[in-house]
């Protein structure tokens, strides 16, 4: 097969002392914290400004910038894999696929049930989502990294459902810091990256670079990719000033699924790639500002203006005729929030955010059959206008006692031009029949002109009491919502001549405890979820919409430094994630799912880390993962078992200037999939297989 063009490129069940551990819950550290640091955090992901983390009413957990340098991530999943109630299924290369206090999400909208943000602003625009949109953050060399469980405040609007995470860049140091690491690996992995920092009282400047190159375990795989951001903190009069830009560059060659039963488990057929021909070039740019000033009555004024920018091209392997999808998006908004102290036990929160994104859309495939055409299948573009209203209230009610009562109004408009012929036929007008069912129309269908809006209001309550010094309880009352996105209503397939659909809503309650002291902490915390007007995908690509679907479980964090050399951290989740009624595909009939479970959400995912620092130069830390088994179709006939990790990190000291590192990840080299999948229009179950041991090594250099 011919390649399409493409962008340029450039450069068993968990042990019984998991679950004992589980009763008293906790933060998965990995190694590297400030002992005197480590368990005294504040979060700014809830309320935009610095606020003790044990106090906040939401959920939010850190991964800390020191801990991100321990783990070396070459993928989001392994720097998030600690959080509880994150599983991120990792696909091939930099790809992925999200599932925060929800299943492993997938379809068109999936990507909208979390809200990826950079400092504070989404990386994609309000209905421009991809599903891979982590690959954008500069995640390897991030100051750190808070993930918000849970429906977001009234902060965040639509793609904030289950949950934030919120990549935060490093801060430029006091006087002058440069640095350089080199690190090689498995499948020929080779990173290099570099730092230089500088500032004083009045500000300072931050570089940061990452290149990275993996030829891939796959045949015919591999990526190369490179980012830098740039920040610079300012005073200026009486405003501080922080300036962002973020720009990345992908060049990736994509294995697909391997399909067959237990494939993952055949030596012969680990390294199979049945798509050579695929691929993903994605390029991003966004700059933001934030600026913020006291004013002259106490008030605290935030204002933060952006720009965003991408460009995407990738092999459709995963559908028939593997088409080629074109895409991109440019935009610029601004977010404001002015913080009141009405009296001393009031605090009032409010702002209006707003957004405009231009996103277009080009779908082609070179050969055709059946009701797959060659030619073009899509071709639109889509203006996108936000604009949203939010006020929170904060009370403290007694010594120990504060309420928060909150509300966001956001409005989106939508303005879609189809740049072919409208309708399920070929891009000439001709029809399509199916060959194997006798069928007229094609499997891709586009509406005609039109305009869409989607009016949205979620409130937030919550009650926050200080039990002891170091003992805290919360409730929380949170819904939330998800407008269509822009690829879930132009993106028609067979059978669809209009997607008439409306917001996802979801309605949560939680509860949690929370201790910290100087050496222990940990959380415990119990939710429920209900969601309506979901649109989930079928195992044949197709959107089920109108679906309904239930959330509970009891997610647990701990986070112990028993010893002066010695520090055990756990966390994980108990959880069911079921449909609560009956699908149906377009122009089909109803799909038995009601009481089911959904597919890829396993019941259990758990960690351990324990970390060794015999002294200040040395460190090791051995991490256990499990991920629980889970059913693979919404028929729940299909299923994957689970499987457990083990990795093992250690970081040495060679005198002030010089340290280097060992990774062994999968040290047990167990067959595992990174994500199990039963497709019957790709052949039944199918898998992204998981890789054996591998080592990374690594030297940083500090001048």
């Amino acid at each position: 097969m011919t390649t399409p063009p493409r962008i340029s490129p450039t450069l068993s069940n968990p042990t019984l002392s998991v679950l004992a551990l589980a009763v008293l819950a906790g933060s998965a550290q990995a190694l590297g914290e400030d002992p005197a640091t480590a368990l005294e955090q504040v979060s700014v992901t809830a309320a935009r400004t610095p606020q003790p983390l044990v106090s906040q009413a939401p959920s939010v957990s850190i991964v800390s910038g020191e801990t991100l340098a321990a783990i070396g991530a070459v993928h989001p999943s392994q720097a998030l894999s600690s959080v509880p109630g994150v599983n991120i299924n990792r696909g091939n290369g930099q790809e992925s696929l999200i599932g925060l206090r929800s299943p492993v999400l997938t379809g068109a909208g999936s990507c909208g049930a979390f809200a990826i943000t950079q400092d504070g602003i989404p990386v994609r625009g309000t209905g421009f989502c991809n599903v891979n949109q982590l690959f954008d953050t500069h995640f390897e060399q991030a100051g750190r990294i808070e993930v918000l469980r849970g429906p977001g405040t009234v902060l965040y609007g639509s793609d904030a459902q289950h949950g934030v995470i919120n990549v935060l860049s490093a801060a430029p140091v006091q006087g002058r810091e440069s640095s350089i690491g080199i690190e090689a690996g498995a499948n020929d992995y080779q990173r290099v990256q570099l730092t230089h920092s500088q500032g004083d009282d009045q500000g300072g400047t931050r570089v940061d670079f990452t290149g990275a190159r993996d030829r891939g375990y796959k045949e015919d795989s591999g990526y190369d990719q490179q980012k830098l951001q740039l920040r610079n903190d300012r005073q200026w009069q009486n405003w501080s000033i922080t300036a962002l830009l973020n720009l990345s560059n992908l060049n990736q060659e994509t294995a697909g699924y391997v399909v067959g039963k237990d494939a993952y488990r055949d030596d012969a057929r680990k390294r199979e790639n049945p798509y050579p021909e695929a691929f993903r070039d994605s390029r991003a740019a966004r700059a933001q500002l934030k600026l913020q000033r006291t004013l002259s009555n106490g008030d605290v004024l935030q204002i933060s203006p952006y720009a965003r920018y991408t460009d995407m091209a990738f092999l459709m392997h995963f559908l028939p005729g593997t088409p080629l999808e074109e895409n991109g998006q440019q935009g610029l908004g601004v977010q404001t929030a002015l913080r009141q102290q009405i009296d001393p036990a009031l605090t009032l929160t409010s702002g209006v955010d707003l957004e405009f994104t231009d996103g277009w859309l080009k779908q082609t495939q070179q050969g055709g059959f059946s009701v797959f055409p060659a030619g073009k299948h899509y071709d639109y573009s889509v203006s996108a206008a936000v604009a949203a209203i939010f006020s929170q209230a904060d009370w403290q009610f007694g010594e120990r006692t504060t309420g928060s009562i909150g509300a966001r109004g956001e409005y989106l408009r939508y303005d879609y031009n189809n740049q072919m012929i409208g309708g399920d036929t070929q891009d000439n007008g001709d029809i399509c029949n199916s060959g194997f069912t006798g069928a007229i129309g094609c499997r891709y269908s586009r509406p005609d002109d039109r305009q869409d809006d989607f009016a949205n209001l979620s409130l937030n309550a919550s009650l926050t009491r200080q039990l002891s010094e170091q003992f805290t309880g919360v409730l929380r009352l949170a819904s939330g919502f998800r407008a269509p996105q822009a690829t879930e209503l132009y993106r028609l397939q067979n059978g669809q001549t209009r997607a008439d659909l409306d917001s996802e809503s979801i309605d949560s309650l939680e509860a949690s405890f929370r201790f910290t002291d100087d050496t222990l902490g940990y959380s415990l915390t119990g939710f429920y979820m209900e969601k309506s007007d979901v649109v989930f995908q079928s195992s044949d690509r197709l959107n089920l919409s109108d679906g309904e679907s239930r959330h509970y479980g009891l997610e647990y964090e701990l986070d112990w430094r028993f010893s002066e050399a010695w520090r055990l951290a756990a966390s994980g989740t108990f959880a069911r994630h079921l449909y609560t009624n009956d699908l149906s595909a377009p122009g089909a009939g109803p799909i038995a799912s009601d009481g089911n479970d959904i597919d890829t959400a396993p019941r259990a995912i758990h960690n351990l880390n324990l970390a060794w620092q015999p002294t200040d130069a040395t460190q090791i830390a051995l991490q256990w993962q499990y991920t629980g088994g889970y059913f693979t179709d919404i028929g729940n006939a299909h299923r994957y078992g689970g499987h457990r990790l083990l990795h093992l990190r250690a970081q040495q000291a060679l005198g002030n200037r010089t340290s280097v590192g060992l990774r062994i990840e999968n040290l047990a080299d167990v067959d595992y999939a990174e994500r199990a999948d039963y497709s019957s229009l790709g052949g039944g179950d199918r898998y992204f297989i998981g890789e054996p041991r591998s080592v990374y090594a690594d030297v940083e250099f500090r001048f």
